[in-house]
């Protein structure tokens, strides 16, 4: 009988590692991976362009909801501009095209801030920095020996037709770097709410698609149906 006692007890010690490891179950994961500095990594575009460098800006915390971008570079030329969070409200959702319409075309966090999204447009633009921030020091990092020197002396300018529409005449000028569109700018545009609010996304869908092959925008038909129309002359006349 006094033989089995120090049986029992080695057991029961035997049982405390196990108690005191147990593994917790159900824990919640912490958000660190907002706060951390942005990484650069070349990976394929969202876009469904060309591959390039992808780098995820800061997730910044606003009163409307967390906001944070993805970008994609060719080399420290801003090709796309993806949302991976932002705020689900109505103003938000009105509000990014133009945000990243205005990326695009400015290449740069040096942006007007969109009227009604205040909030938005501030998270925006601080995550989008971080973003450029990031493939800056990446770059600096690992520079190419091999960059070309005469980019922007291979960029065109073209301008599309006059196109006149019930609404007024619409009418851009397309720049391409080689045979790629880097830039569309309107020189004439019909003075309507609906071709104002248009006018970004159509943009938008020019440089992701690359062609004159994009959507109409709803509410502005006859706006889109002449932003195609000039677009494509302006293509057709780069040759």
């Amino acid at each position: 009988m006094k033989r089995a006692i120090p049986v029992v007890v080695l057991s029961i010690a035997g049982l405390v590692p196990i108690w005191r490891y147990e593994p917790s179950i159900g824990g919640s994961t912490s958000t660190t991976e907002a706060a951390s500095t942005p990484s650069a990594s070349s990976s394929s575009s969202g876009s469904g362009s060309s591959s390039g460098t992808v780098v995820k800006g800061t997730t910044v915390t606003t009163e409307k909801g967390p906001v944070q971008v993805q970008v994609t570079f060719q080399g420290d030329r801003i090709t796309a501009v993806k949302m991976l969070q932002q705020p689900n409200h109505p103003q938000t959702t009105a509000a990014v095209p133009k945000l990243i319409a205005q990326t695009l075309e400015a290449q740069s966090a040096d942006i007007d801030t969109v009227s009604g999204a205040t909030i938005t447009t501030g998270g925006y633009k601080e995550s989008l920095q971080a973003a450029i921030d990031a493939n800056a020091e990446a770059a600096a990092a690992s520079p190419s020996p091999s960059a070309p020197a005469s980019t922007a002396s291979a960029a065109r300018t073209a301008d599309g037709s006059a196109v006149n529409t019930e609404k007024g005449t619409v009418q851009v000028q397309v720049t391409f770097e080689g045979e790629k569109i880097s830039t569309v700018k309107m020189l004439q545009q019909p003075n309507h709410p609906q071709t104002t609010a248009a006018v970004p996304k159509l943009i938008a869908q020019t440089l992701e698609a690359q062609s004159a092959d994009i959507d109409t925008v709803s509410g502005a038909t006859i706006t889109s149906d002449g932003y195609r129309e000039s677009l494509q002359a302006a293509i057709d006349a780069k040759g």
